[in-house]
């Protein structure tokens, strides 16, 4: 045979073997249109709602991936997927097996309101019990969390997953945000714990936490975690939130949740948190003014040389509660105590401001809309404490100021709370009540 015919058989048969190959390629991986149908159906079946996909299609080159571009679900406010490209595992496919070696999402936005709902398609024993890893790596950049308030937040991270779902390594980042603001999630061998490492308002908030299945599968999640030197107003604007104060706060966090669902968990997340700050200062409020006019005025800011208390959050299907109690704060001879608690974007607050000028157990109240806080003092608390201070100095100015603040209250009262925020009780510093 010549050089020419062997050159000929040659290719004759590598033609064969890429019509093989490509043969195989068409028998056993599905077309775009099996894929987009197959998508469709599992969606649906596992969001329990419609999703509508502007594109799939398959990429040979630089490697095999399934890309899914311009997806969104039905709803009044659509969760968007902009680019998701999946990296399948070939000898599982060959098996007809749909394994996922990394997937990577590349824009998103996801409001907090539509997922409320989804997943309800989903068998939580086959979640929890499978040992088959469907996805070992995805990794997401561009994603947009928009809160039930409407607040953006753009994230980027990755996960490394175990069996059943376990995280193995994860981490969230905010992107271009400084001081950085990150979480690390490790697992602790083949236990259902996870170190934490948090950085966040030039501090750390570092701990364990820990997950549990009880009685019918239902799981319980707690852990612990140490704040210490956080910013507090840098820590929120991270966030893109404002803070009602400045300065660095430590203490320690305990954290539990119970649901048959992570989405279940984190509606029923529960912190609680003792904290301690040194110097800070109360932003867009000024106490001593708040006082001496009776609640009148308050725009300013006030320096101040501690405070402490307790900060208790507690996640709901209607949104985040959080309440303050057994704070204190003080600032030169001027001390105020008292207790508050927000939801809905509401303030519900009862203070006890003490040594202005003498004037002892002034009550506060705040209450309103966060950006538009009412500031009330009753009058006849100012009037009662002058009338103790010339009766009995001392003890007669906070009785003065106590039998004030009640007589204000009988014979000037304001509307009535609504039922679904009551006013938090104060502590001791609470002017008693009239009987």
């Amino acid at each position: 045979m010549t050089r020419k015919g062997k050159w000929l058989v040659g290719l004759g048969i590598a033609a064969l073997l890429v019509g093989a190959a490509w043969f195989a390629v068409l028998r056993f991986v599905p077309s775009d249109e099996e894929l987009a149908r197959r998508a469709s159906v599992e969606l649906e079946k596992q969001l329990g709602v419609k999703v509508r996909v502007g594109a799939l299609h398959w990429r040979l080159l630089p490697s095999p991936a399934v890309v899914i571009e311009d997806a969104a679900t039905d709803q009044p406010q659509p969760i968007l997927i902009k680019k998701l490209t999946a990296y399948p595992d070939l000898f599982a496919l060959w098996q007809r097996r749909i394994k996922i070696d990394r997937a990577d999402l590349e824009g998103a936005v996801i409001p907090q309101l539509s997922l409320r709902g989804l997943g309800s398609g989903r068998e939580k024993e086959e979640t929890a019990a499978t040992e088959e890893l469907p996805l070992a790596r995805f990794v997401f950049r561009d994603v947009t969390w928009i809160s039930r308030r409407g607040i953006a937040v753009v994230y980027e991270g990755e996960v490394d997953f175990d069996p059943a779902w376990r995280p193995r390594k994860a981490a969230l980042r905010r992107p271009g945000v400084t001081p950085a603001t990150d979480l690390t999630l490790t697992r602790q061998g083949q236990d259902d714990r996870w170190a934490t490492r948090i950085r966040v308002g030039g501090g750390t908030a570092d701990g364990e936490v820990r997950l549990d299945f009880r009685a019918g599968g239902r799981m319980h999640l707690e852990g612990t975690l140490k704040p210490q030197g956080i910013e507090v107003e840098s820590a929120l604007a991270a966030f893109n939130r404002r803070s009602v104060i400045a300065g660095k706060a430590s203490g320690n966090t305990t954290l539990s949740a119970n649901g048959d669902t992570v989405g279940e968990l984190a509606q029923s997340l529960h912190t609680q948190t003792p904290f301690t700050m040194g110097k800070s200062t109360l932003l867009r409020f000024d106490l001593d003014k708040a006082v001496r006019t009776a609640g009148k005025e308050h725009d300013g800011q006030t320096p101040l040389d501690s405070v402490t208390g307790q900060l208790d959050t507690q996640n709901t299907p209607q949104g985040m509660v959080v309440t303050y109690t057994h704070l204190k704060a003080a600032s030169g001879s001027l001390t105020a105590s008292g207790e508050a608690k927000i939801a809905n974007r509401q303030i519900e607050a009862e203070f006890a401001v003490d040594l202005v000028d003498g004037i002892v157990g002034v009550p506060l109240t705040v209450s309103g809309p966060l950006d538009k806080v009412k500031i009330s003092m009753p009058s006849g608390a100012i009037a009662g404490a002058v009338v103790g201070t010339a009766v009995l100095p001392g003890v007669g100015t906070a009785i003065g100021a106590r039998i004030g603040a009640t007589l204000g209250k009988i014979f000037s009262p304001g509307p009535a709370t609504p039922a679904s925020a009551p006013p938090p009780a104060a502590r001791a510093a609470k002017p008693a009540k009239a009987r």
